[in-house]
């Protein structure tokens, strides 16, 4: 009997082909792969995950408390900034730990002393197709851009964050961006042991030249003497995960509108953050609805696609690419029941992994 939605599922089988390339990329680059947890966080999956990647990064101390409880390897802890009342518990947890500013390391650097430190360097460029996910936006306050307060400091850090790129699917792209940081602050990248490029590099899309990008960071690698770190996470889980749904209703005003047992904002925000739609798979067919959800937001659209036949009450739809910034993203917006948790194995059988009912509803609030 399938199970009940809305649920996302995560199958293993494309799990596995996207952490073949992580492994390819690895042994040709000798670049060093972090998953981004701020991206993807189901850490029932980590022990597929986890052989295939040298640790996590994190973003707050949560983050890195679950990357170091569930996942190993290396743990490197960032935080855009770090309070008074979480920084002993981060440099507890940490291997690695990561200041976004020359403030932030002069108030607690002493702190992380016996670890290797690190600054986030913001060097003036990026590549991005959304100016909402640009790190070198005018008046980016993600990274350090003050060349002079840097130079201050490079005594006190072995490493830099330089983390500059959003879905960029372009080794050429990327090469000539690593190109101009090269030019703007390669004498002090000669000067560290190791430089985080970030994640935002989509290395795992059909056609990507990875022999390409392999080359290309090794030659980084080489030339500055420092062990590369990548913190790949949309590019782990692209197109692993598809968020399950049944159509509740189908009304009609100008359009033929099926209304799913799930809502955008609750479940798929950054098709709202990021003001795009929904996919499914093929999309293709005579018959044409608007798929919306069943929250009072009068947007709550994920998309208008074709099917092969027209849609009846019951039926179910896959919305693909539910994985990265989805989960960690999901919430209690209208009280809408959460989506559970499952996992395709790739033996073909589908387990639920985790559940949400009205006592976590009633838990997240008081």
């Amino acid at each position: 009997m399938p199970l009940a939605t809305p649920h996302y599922l995560i199958d293993e089988a494309a799990l596995a082909r996207n952490l073949v390339i992580v492994d390819r990329l690895r042994a040709a680059s000798g670049a060093k792969c972090l998953l981004a947890l701020k991206c993807f966080a189901t850490w029932s999956t980590f022990p597929q995950i986890a052989p295939h990647m040298d640790g996590t990064t994190s973003s707050s101390l949560h983050e890195l408390k679950l990357g170091r409880e569930k996942f190993g390897g290396e743990t490197h802890a960032y935080s855009v900034a770090w309070s008074d009342g979480e920084i002993d518990e981060a440099v507890a947890n940490a291997d690695k730990i990561i200041f976004n500013s020359v403030s932030q390391l002069e108030r607690f650097g002493e702190k992380a002393a016996h670890l290797p430190v690190g600054l986030r360097v913001n060097p003036g460029v990026s590549h991005s197709h959304f100016d909402l996910a640009d790190p070198a936006r005018p008046f980016s306050r993600l990274g350090e851009s003050d060349r002079t307060k840097v130079e201050g400091v490079m005594d006190r850090v072995s490493g830099f964050m330089l983390h500059c790129n959003c879905e960029n699917d372009s080794v050429t792209a990327f090469s000539d961006l690593l190109n101009t940081i090269e030019t703007r602050i390669g004498d002090l990248l000669a000067r560290l042991d190791w430089v985080s490029l970030g994640g935002g590099i989509h290395f795992t899309k059909p056609g990507y030249d990875v022999d390409g990008l392999a080359a290309r960071l090794k030659a980084f690698a080489d030339k500055f003497g420092v062990q590369v770190y990548l913190e790949p996470g949309d590019a782990v889980v692209t197109d692993t995960t598809t968020l399950e749904v049944s159509v509740l209703d189908i009304v009609e005003n100008g359009k033929a509108v099926a209304i799913v047992d799930s809502a955008v904002e609750a479940h798929m925000l950054d098709l709202l953050v990021y003001r795009e739609s929904g996919s499914v798979a093929p999309d293709e067919g005579p018959h044409r609805y608007q798929i919306a959800g069943k929250s009072c937001l009068a947007g709550d659209i994920f998309g208008e696609f074709a099917f092969p036949q027209p849609l009846a009450i019951g039926d179910r739809i896959s919305l693909l690419n539910a994985g990265g910034y989805t989960m960690v993203k999901k919430n209690w917006f209208n009280g809408v029941a959460m989506p559970g948790i499952a996992i395709r194995r790739t033996n073909g059988t589908v387990e639920l992994i985790k559940s949400f009912d009205y006592a976590d509803y009633v838990a997240s609030l008081s």
